[in-house]
């Protein structure tokens, strides 16, 4: 499964400048990652918080000689870390290059000031998605604001096997259902068993478990806490400590809706996906997942790689009318995306949003097309297609 994954490049690049942190889900490959990048360096040294003969070493700060790379995964679980880092950094940054590793969101964790802002570049990595999969990478980035270009039929069996499996390396690759089971049990006891209890204080574990179970099946939907805070019969801060907890982790993403004076737009309630839309029940759903996580992980990268303020939202009016995706770059509108399994008749919201918001692109995507066609300034057109342009 040592197969380069779509950082890789900028990786490399940007670690001759700064300290680089790679923050993803766990299992998505970021210690593979950092593995690939240590093999082509004369001098390396690999250390995860979880070992504990690592840790002695890393509060020893027991380094290579001379110019080195070292890799530091899982580091956030000390909560001393980024003081700590900084220190090191500053004080061999002349010969060692850092690269920093984790499944929680490291540019956020354990609150405070920043004490390494200027010193550090931060990506996110993401699961497979159709490009990468089918060993395709865009030359460059679409500049924000055009056309994307999208070009080429797309892999149909790939899109395919990404419904099935999901887009994670080790169940994708093996194309195996009783891997896929297995490896989703196991990960979902780890992250529980692991990452939950080393980096958050829950008392009602139980009641967060029934949450994750609960998650899958409103995908899709705009996320009701009142609603779950009912079923769950626990109070409304301790759901939404949960929720941030889960976004903090990588179980899910949240899409909020998009607002602005041209429409009667909804101002609250997210929609949440989860980075593993192999576990989504409905085939509905599961596909809106994964083009929101297709979506997602090219508006980070082109905000990770490039420093554009790049948004994933979402349209809904107060008379029901939606759209299910609205990228926008520096908060206005760039192009929208309406996900669908069969349909090819343009959904009429599309050209309602498209209208009173003048939305310069809008795709119609659907899983189960031939065609492409545009009407009436909306393209319609297969899913393998559309996903294939993006990174």
């Amino acid at each position: 499964m040592d197969r380069a994954r779509y950082l890789e490049p900028s990786v490399r690049e940007d670690l001759a400048e700064k300290m680089l942190f790679i923050a993803g889900p766990r299992q998505v490959g970021k210690t593979t990652l950092a593995r690939r990048i240590m093999a082509s360096s004369e001098t390396s040294a690999y250390l995860n918080w979880d070992n504990r003969g690592d840790r002695a070493e890393i509060r020893a700060a027991h380094w290579p000689g001379g110019s080195a790379l070292v890799v530091l995964d899982e580091i956030h679980k000390w909560r001393a870390w980024k003081g700590w880092l900084k220190g090191e950094y500053d004080r061999h940054r002349d010969r060692l290059r850092f690269l920093v590793t984790g499944s929680a969101r490291l540019d956020v964790y354990r609150r405070g000031g920043d004490s390494l802002q200027g010193r550090y570049h931060h990506y996110r990595l993401h699961p497979f998605s159709l490009a990468e999969a089918a060993g395709r990478t865009l030359a460059s980035l679409p500049e924000p604001g055009s056309e994307l270009p999208v070009s080429g039929r797309g892999s149909r069996e790939t899109l395919d096997a990404l419904m099935r499996f999901g887009g994670f390396p080790e169940p994708f690759l093996s194309a195996s259902t009783r891997t896929l089971r297995r490896w989703q049990k196991e990960r979902f006891e780890r992250f529980f068993r692991e990452d939950v209890r080393d980096l958050e204080s829950v008392r009602d574990l139980a009641s967060l478990q029934l949450l994750a179970d609960l998650l899958p099946e409103r995908v899709a939907s705009p996320l009701s806490l009142n609603a779950l805070r009912e079923n769950l019969e626990v109070s409304h801060r301790a759901l939404t400590h949960w929720i941030e907890i889960f976004e903090r982790l990588y179980y899910i993403f949240r899409i909020r809706p998009y607002t602005s004076l041209r429409v009667r737009s909804l101002q609250k309630m997210p929609k949440a996906y989860l980075w593993d839309w192999g576990v989504v029940p409905s085939e509905g759903a599961r596909f809106e997942n994964l083009v929101a996580s297709h979506l997602n992980k090219f508006c980070n990268l082109i905000e990770d790689r490039e420093g554009y303020d790049v948004e994933l939202r979402y349209l809904r009016d107060r008379t029901g009318k939606e759209l299910d995706f609205l990228v926008t770059v520096g908060r206005k509108p760039w192009f929208a995306v309406e996900a669908k399994l069969s349909e090819t008749r343009v959904d009429p919201a599309l050209r309602y949003f498209q209208e009173r918001l003048k939305i310069p692109w809008v795709y119609q995507v659907v899983r189960d097309a031939r065609r492409d066609f545009v009407e009436a300034g909306v393209r319609v057109l297969p899913a393998e297609r559309f996903l294939s342009a993006l990174a």
